[in-house]
């Protein structure tokens, strides 16, 4: 067997080890991608062994790193056997599409693609035969070519890549654009079991959804990427999402009569105006849904930033849609104003193996709805309730019986108070508690910190009564916060100073995400304490910093930034803050010191995944 002999860095041939080749490879088999690139540099007997170990990855996740192509193109370039690729393709253009599109990927899912052009379709089309499951993201059809060389490169893709099973296509672009998109003639793959498609105009998806249940011979016009096909190939959809413009009762009749094998079906709408009566979904349309027995995950909202709700359903519609579909695990509605608690009981009740429960603006959901859950299904994992007014605290103590539940989000619910905050610190499952807005104090807090939830995720933003004594108490008590937090939101608190940053810093030996926007008392003390060096021993480093509009800051947090301060940092936010009063251009040079960090001067929310389609990091 080959040996690899390690020697020290700094030449002199001095022997560090010598170990058996065939057991180096099997250690860094075990190392995550970061670990293996700070291996390279040290001398020539590991880089060598670093790029055999890149050659044989089967699985890349590089959803938080935004790589460049020079970065992809040294981990991948002698890579032959890599099934699964999820990048963050921020900093990627056509050129980078020649290094990840390799004939053995399976699955590839594509985010946040800012300047890729069609190319990336007709190279996956040449290169990625046995691809089968394919999502991508991307702004708005490049304006340097024209929708119809988008869609002709889309249907190359799905014409050759027969395996397909499942396809998400995702445009950044408004639906009075998507509307106007011409269509092309293409065969799609017969297998696609799964499909998403944003945007898509309502009458686009009427005359999709009424082709599929047709046996051959017929045109089919695929959303606002204009797809069309000629064959019987969707009989075997079991899961269907569309972001449209209007649910409509046709939407729905034409889907419960050509789509039998559903299981899963998410719509979201957004119209422009309020809708007419023919142009809305109302109690109708719900009893439709009614006849599908099998379906598992249900999901119809109208987007928040619209003007208008699903005023044509009430508590009757609701009712029969739960008597109807008992077997359904996954429930979401949202924007359904005139439902009140009747009908939502009535989907607790009935659905016997629900297992996560969201609702968005129900102006009329109230504590009574959850009062008596001696019914509900044992099975509740996951409750979203989320700018729900007539919730209080009453409602997280009736919710405390469920003692599988893992996700509790009540944000925007501004009436949740410190009752009920005892109870679900006992939750021995949960692991994600939103209550952003909400109307809790320090000794709310206080009491959280003393449970034994094992919180992974912890939203306190715009809870304006809390400082950092309620803070520093929930870190500071005998549960088991401090060694189980990995996200913190702490924004838009007025009380909150350096004091609950430094306890954080000090406390959360796992906490990789913080957010502190708009505190407005943090200053240059909370970012030296955050970044020190000595803070990473036996801790975990930040990964994502979220520090917009933080006035308190000076230039001198700049400092805090470079190494060796913040050695794991990925994402930082620092819009609206006085570290910009010297211009971008250090930062650029930031992010040239630290390649693997995305820095965001604009108001993004942490990560950039809502946002990063206005605008470009550095």
């Amino acid at each position: 067997m080959g040996k690899v002999i390690v020697r020290s860095a700094a030449g002199g041939g001095e022997l560090i080890e010598t170990l058996p080749q065939g057991l180096v490879l099997e250690i860094m088999g075990r190392l995550d991608l970061e670990s293996l690139c700070s291996l390279a540099p040290v001398c020539k007997a590991l880089r060598c062994s670093v790029s055999q170990s890149f050659s044989s990855i089967s699985t890349l996740v590089l959803s938080d790193l935004s790589p460049t192509t020079w970065v992809l193109n040294r981990i991948l370039s002698n890579n032959k056997v890599l099934q699964t690729l999820i990048l963050d393709c921020r900093r990627l253009d056509d050129y980078s599409v020649e290094v990840f599109a390799k004939e053995s990927i399976q699955e590839l899912v594509l985010l946040r693609c800012s300047m890729f052009s069609s190319y990336v379709f007709t190279a996956i089309a040449e290169k990625c035969p046995k691809i089968r499951m394919f999502t991508v993201e991307m702004r708005q059809a490049n304006e340097h070519e024209s929708a119809g060389s988008c869609h002709k490169a889309i249907g190359q893709m799905l014409d050759r890549c027969l395996s397909l099973e499942s396809l998400s296509i995702k445009f950044h672009a408004d639906y009075s654009h998507s509307g106007n998109l011409s269509s092309i003639q293409l065969t799609l793959p017969k297998n696609v079991k799964a499909l998403l498609l944003q945007p898509i105009s309502d009458w686009q998806a009427k005359v999709l959804i009424q082709n599929i249940g047709v046996d051959g011979g017929s045109h089919s016009s695929l959303a606002g990427v204009g797809i069309s096909s000629f064959e019987p190939m969707f009989h075997r959809l079991q899961s269907l999402s569309l972001v449209l413009n209007n649910i409509t009762d046709e939407l729905i009749f034409n889907i419960t009569n050509n789509l039998h094998q559903l299981v899963e079906l998410c719509l979201e709408d957004n119209p422009p105006e309020e809708p007419s009566l023919l142009n809305d979904l109302t109690n109708g349309g719900l009893q439709s849904l009614g006849t599908f027995r099998n379906l598992i995950g249900l999901s119809l909202s109208r987007n928040r930033s619209s003007l208008t709700t699903f005023k044509r359903v009430n508590d009757i519609g609701i009712l029969v849609l739960a008597e109807g579909c008992k077997r359904l695990e996954s429930v979401r509605l949202g924007g359904f104003s005139k439902v009140t608690d009747a009908g939502y009981v009535s989907i607790l009740h009935s659905c016997k193996n629900l297992k996560r429960l969201q609702i968005v603006n129900a102006f009329f959901l109230s504590d009574l709805a959850f009062h008596d859950l001696a019914d509900a299904p044992n099975s509740l994992a996951e409750v979203r309730l989320i700018s729900c007014n007539l919730i209080t605290g009453e409602t997280a103590e009736s919710l405390s019986v469920c003692r599988n539940l893992q996700v509790l989000d009540f944000s925007g619910c501004k009436s949740i108070a410190d009752f009920g905050l005892n109870s679900i610190s006992r939750l021995s499952k949960l692991t994600t508690l939103d209550l952003c807005g909400a109307d809790i104090t320090d000794s709310g807090l206080s009491a959280l910190g003393g449970g034994s939830s094992p919180i992974v995720s912890l939203c306190l933003r715009g809870c304006k009564r809390i400082t950092d004594r309620g803070i520093v108490m929930m870190l500071g008590g005998d549960g088991v916060l401090g060694n189980t937090l990995l996200t913190l939101d702490l924004g838009y608190l007025p009380g909150v100073s350096d004091i609950a940053v430094v306890a954080v810093a000090k406390v959360c030996r796992q906490i990789i995400n913080l957010c502190i926007r708009n505190c407005f008392a943090v200053t240059d003390t909370s970012i030296s304490a955050l970044g020190s060096p000595e803070r990473s021993e036996g801790k975990r480093s930040l990964r994502k910093l979220d520090l917009y509009s933080c006035c308190g800051l000076s230039t001198v947090s700049f400092r805090f930034l470079r190494g060796p301060f913040f050695c794991g940092l990925r994402w930082l936010g620092v819009g609206s803050t006085k570290l910009l009063a010297d211009g971008k251009d250090r930062f650029i040079e930031l992010g040239i010191e630290k390649p693997g960090l995305s820095i965001c001067i604009s108001g993004c929310e942490i990560g950039c995944k809502d946002g990063w389609q206005c605008h470009e990091c550095i």
